[in-house]
């Protein structure tokens, strides 16, 4: 099934033949399009702005194994010099060859599924479109020291196509609609090392330098080279074959393009761009889990044209969380209607949804490591002193945390493992944090953490440094493969 998402279709000034628009609110709250299997969404909307409608259609058709155009990545790609950078290093001749008698200074190609109305760049719109798959793309173009290059990639709106393009655009939006495939190009690896991302000055770090220190003495063990490096280094990843991440990650970060960068670059990379998109927001999260039946808290995604419906009949007190909130930053309780409403409204000024969730009590939450589809460590994380959450502010700005009691895996409940590896497996095979709660015998999954905190003396309490030995070994098995795919090739 193909499904043309639109913000306002009423409002839409191309004619797609064959095909029904469907309101982008309709997609993302109505039931029915949630349960399609093998539906194709070309989102059409208006902004693929972070947390705005056009970005939830293509992350929420991601989470219902949809095949969006774009996909989340590649949104993220259009906001990433260092992508677009790359592009126009591989594009270098074919930019020069085509551009280099135009007499202007700067130039803009109006791109629609690969295809230009501009004649003699034909070639040009179909390799952007490659590298930059989304339906309707704007290519600025700047001559400096002599030399064309490529200045920026953006989305182009519907409303923002120029008249006398229109029905170009409407036939070929509809030819591609009607059956192309979407064809993305792969890039080889590159040289070889482990990079381990950290910022010193970073205030909850998810390791902390005692066990930065045992990462690297286990990957020295087994014959790699290590160094740390910063945001700084970003120009520099093309040195090294594989990223280890151990700076709190997030999609709007310097964390994410390095990730996505390296792994344009061939490198393995841990987290991976997708991994960091998909725990990054709850939105997402709450979809992957209902549809593959995970166990959750009642969960309701709450938008300005249902909010008042939705909260009527949830019950009291519930937890309200921005999608891509983390480290209890976002995340509130609210025990009456008025501080619902409120809360609600507040979060709403943000972000497009938020997540309004059942709230369950315990004493503790469970943490299952997972990596390679296989549990790392098992924690349980006990509530700071009185409050429902294991960290809470405390005096003069500093953080007060509950116990850490960590457990062997055969130790732990194999319901809780079970489901933790489930939960992980929807999102990759990376390294994952999963959170759940066991409540009346039943068990609940909370989130699932990319970049979960591996710290001396908590979670490597009972493995020690065979832990730290077991992620290394994880990226040079992975190493090693890509080094062998490539002698192959």
């Amino acid at each position: 099934m193909i499904l043309a998402v639109i913000e306002n279709p009423e409002d839409c000034p191309l004619t797609l033949s064959g095909i029904e628009p469907v309101a982008a609110r309709n997609y993302l709250s109505d039931a029915s399009y949630s349960g399609l299997k093998g539906a194709k969404v070309f989102n059409f909307c208006q902004s693929y702005r972070y947390q705005s409608l056009g970005y939830y259609v293509s992350l929420l058709a991601e989470a219902r194994r949809h095949k969006p155009v774009p996909r989340v990545t590649t949104i993220q790609d259009l906001k990433s010099m260092g992508i677009i950078s790359l592009a126009s290093d591989e594009l270098d001749e074919l930019i020069v060859r085509l551009l280099e008698d135009r007499p202007l200074r700067k130039f803009s190609l109006n791109i629609y599924f690969g295809r230009t109305p501009r004649k003699g760049l034909e070639v040009l719109a179909s390799r952007l479109f490659k590298f930059f798959p989304a339906p309707f793309l704007r290519a600025d173009f700047n001559h400096s020291c002599s030399e064309w290059y490529l200045q920026n990639v953006s989305p182009l709106s519907m409303k923002d196509i120029p008249k006398k393009e229109q029905g170009f655009a409407s036939q070929v939006a509809s030819e591609y609609l009607a059956g192309k495939k979407l064809v993305i190009p792969k890039r080889s690896p590159s040289p070889y090392d482990l990079a381990i991302l950290q910022d010193t000055a970073e205030k909850r770090p998810p390791s902390d330098q005692k066990a930065l220190k045992r990462f690297a003495r286990a990957a020295e063990s087994l014959g790699m080279g290590v160094e740390f490096i910063t945001r700084d280094d970003s120009r520099r990843l093309s040195e090294f074959d594989a990223l280890f991440i151990r700076e709190t990650t997030s999609v709007d970060h310097h964390t994410y393009r390095m990730a996505r960068k390296a792994s344009e670059e061939g490198l393995v990379v841990i987290d991976d761009p997708e991994s960091i998109l998909r725990c990054s927001n709850k939105v997402f999260l709450a979809e992957l889990l209902t549809r593959h039946k995970v166990p959750t808290p009642r969960t309701i995604i709450v938008h300005s044209k249902n909010v008042d419906q939705a909260l009527a009949d949830f019950g009291l007190p519930c937890i309200l969380k921005q999608p891509d909130s983390s480290f209890s930053q976002g995340v509130v309780m609210a025990c009456d209607r008025e501080a619902l409403q409120d809360a609600v409204r507040a979060m709403l000024k943000r972000s497009d949804l938020v997540i309004v969730q059942e709230y369950l009590p315990s004493d503790f939450d469970w943490r299952v490591g997972v990596l390679d589809g296989r549990p790392l460590f098992i924690c349980k994380y006990f509530m700071s002193g009185d409050h429902w959450q294991i960290v809470r502010p405390g005096p003069g700005g500093c953080d007060l945390y509950g116990k850490v009691e960590s457990l062997a895996v055969g130790k732990a409940p194999k319901a809780v493992i079970r489901t933790a590896l489930k939960a992980a497996g929807l999102i990759g095979d990376g390294l994952y944090g999963v959170d759940l709660k066991v409540v009346d015998g039943k068990v609940y999954v909370m989130e699932i953490n990319d970049n979960p905190n591996i710290d001396s003396g908590s979670e490597d309490e009972i493995l020690g440094d065979e832990l730290y030995l077991r992620v290394m070994e994880v990226f040079l098995r992975r190493i090693e493969n890509k080094k062998s795919l490539g002698a192959g090739l």
